[in-house]
């Protein structure tokens, strides 16, 4: 991909919105109780999926969290300290630094004297533990896979931060990644395209680069969930490549309404189309590693992915005695089946 310069401050800005929305309390509570279980060591904690999109998850799914730390083993000795671990503080430090984030399972479940404050019933949040210096790198150029940036060009809300620059600072990286989000879909949109055609073409590509148990029309689903938050995000970054040339713009009436059509200037170039093609290919890898993790880290990791497949492709996935037993040996079999025939495979009719 060609070289990405960081926006401007009234982009960045724009960028910006929404971070600032109000929390779920249940989720205020859960960030909360978060920041104190990893410690002094917390930066902020970034509220992300379907909860903080407004769509309508069961009430057992997780709450989606990003949890920005200074340091991986200060937060995770405190962790384990907190609520305990099933792992080492040292094996997820260490898994950290390999490839980072780290995704666990924290429950507020956990009492005692000297624990922190917890929310009015127990929640269960998905963390993608990351250090503040591996965030500004996964939000910027510099990245080495889509995972972070996969999930910050939705619609997020910053839930927890320890300061005002701390804020700042998370605010500034979340605006770089999502100006480099015409960067990496630029070669999968058309010549003109809408502002909806472009949150449709990009939640496509991007999901594209994962596994994932949803079926194929899930962009379909993310854009209608998150569309006038994204239009809100959007808009000003394509004014802005309007006035530096890369965009022209005109309207066209389309039923009763007019609609804004982007033009791009320019095509893309071979080189930069197979940029993009290795970035998606080499992020689905290293995507598919870090789920191998989940096996160390996830407590509950199992259930967690049988649950997972069953709400996203409608149907009941009962496992064996065998596979319940020893699953790191009896559900290749399956696994194999399942990466053959997961519903992100089928394309929407």
């Amino acid at each position: 991909m060609r070289s990405e310069a960081p926006p401007s401050r009234d982009v960045a800005a724009a960028l910006g919105w929404g971070l600032d929305h109000a929390v779920d309390v249940d989720a205020q509570a859960l960030s909360a109780f978060l920041a104190q279980a990893f410690g002094p060591s917390s930066v902020g904690i970034i509220h992300y999926g379907s909860r903080a999109q407004g769509r309508k998850p069961r009430a057992d799914s997780a709450f989606d969290f990003f949890v920005i730390v200074d340091r991986y083993g200060d937060a995770y000795r405190s962790l384990s300290a907190t609520v305990g671990t099933s792992y080492s503080p040292k094996v997820a430090t260490a898994l950290a630094h390999v490839l980072a984030p780290n995704v666990i399972a924290v429950s507020d479940g956990a009492g005692g004297a000297g624990e922190p404050a917890q929310p009015s019933r127990q929640s269960r949040a998905k963390c993608c533990v990351i250090s503040l210096a591996d965030f500004r790198r996964a939000c910027s150029s510099r990245r080495r896979d889509h995972f972070v940036q996969g999930r910050l060009f939705q619609f997020v809300l910053l839930a927890w931060t320890r300061d005002a620059a701390s804020a700042r600072e998370i605010g500034a990286a979340i605006a770089e990644a999502r100006a480099a989000t015409y960067t990496w879909s630029q070669s999968s949109l058309p010549e003109t395209f809408t502002v909806d055609e472009f949150l449709q073409v990009a939640l496509s590509r991007s999901l594209a680069g994962e596994i994932r148990p949803e079926s194929g029309d899930h962009a379909c689903t993310l854009v209608a969930a998150q569309r006038d938050a994204l239009c809100a995000i959007y808009t000003p970054l394509f004014e802005h490549l309007v006035a530096h040339g890369a965009l022209s713009r005109t309207s066209a009436p389309q039923g009763t309404q007019t609609s804004t059509i982007y033009r791009q200037q320019g095509s893309v170039s071979a080189v930069d189309r197979l940029r993009v093609q290795w970035y998606f290919r080499f992020s689905k890898v290293r995507a598919t590693v870090r789920l191998l993790k989940h096996v160390i880290l996830y407590e509950g990791w199992l259930e967690y992915i049988v649950r997972k497949i069953e709400r996203s492709g409608g149907t009941k996935m009962v496992l064996t005695s065998c596979e319940q037993r020893w699953p790191l040996i009896c559900l290749w079999p399956r696994i194999f089946w399942y990466l053959r025939n997961r519903p992100q495979r089928k394309k929407a009719t």
